[in-house]
């Protein structure tokens, strides 16, 4: 068992009867993170996933990997074809956006994982949002995955809100002003919550 987490879900499981049975029904929280992967590579990954299936996302990433031999850096994604890019599966939109994020790890905007640990997590939303096809989905995937940090709920995650539809046994997931209203309840473990309810059974 995870002990590092069990306050965490002391805590969700106080929220109600329904967040109780979860936690009980979900088990222990597996939560992992990738702390040595810098931004770069986080959001690079993050926007292979953007509107697919986990599987459909990790099939893309392998060939992408292979192409290079390893995982790029910035200069080999820049100098990349096109056509080679569109060969492992990326739509138009999503190698602009990876050329953009290599650009980006170039010039400083994306920043190394060194400053991006002292930046709080309002700073990297504002400053990565800039970048042509990343949304703050994209970003929130990061800090959780790749930075670790605790309270990030990404309230316009699918999976979240339909989650959490389930969980209430609602007739429609809410949307994204809701569920970010709704989500400050489970702070400062937002980050874990949102783990679980990415795991409501779908009974």
């Amino acid at each position: 068992m995870h002990t590092q987490y069990q306050p965490i879900l002391q805590f969700l499981s106080s929220i109600d009867h329904d967040w109780a049975k979860l936690v009980a029904t979900v088990g222990e929280c597996k939560f992992q993170t990738k702390p040595e992967r810098e931004p770069y590579e986080a959001l690079v990954r993050a926007v292979a996933y953007q509107q697919l299936s986990t599987k459909a996302g990790d099939t893309i990433l392998g060939k992408f990997i292979r192409q290079f031999g390893a995982f790029p850096t910035p200069p080999q994604l820049i100098a990349a074809e096109f056509d080679t890019l569109r060969a492992v599966g990326f739509s138009g939109r999503k190698i602009e956006t990876l050329k953009a994020i290599a650009a980006g790890a170039v010039s400083g905007l994306v920043p190394s994982r060194e400053i991006a640990d002292n930046m709080s997590n309002d700073a990297l939303i504002e400053r990565l949002i800039t970048l042509k096809g990343i949304g703050q989905w994209t970003v929130e995937m990061m800090l959780i995955f790749t930075l670790a940090r605790m309270d990030i709920l990404p309230a316009d995650d699918f999976g979240i809100a339909d989650g959490y539809r389930r969980l209430k046994k609602l007739d429609a997931a809410p949307k994204r002003k809701k569920m970010a209203e709704i989500g400050k309840a489970w702070s400062p473990y937002r980050t874990i919550a949102s783990w679980y309810l990415w795991r409501v059974p779908k009974v």
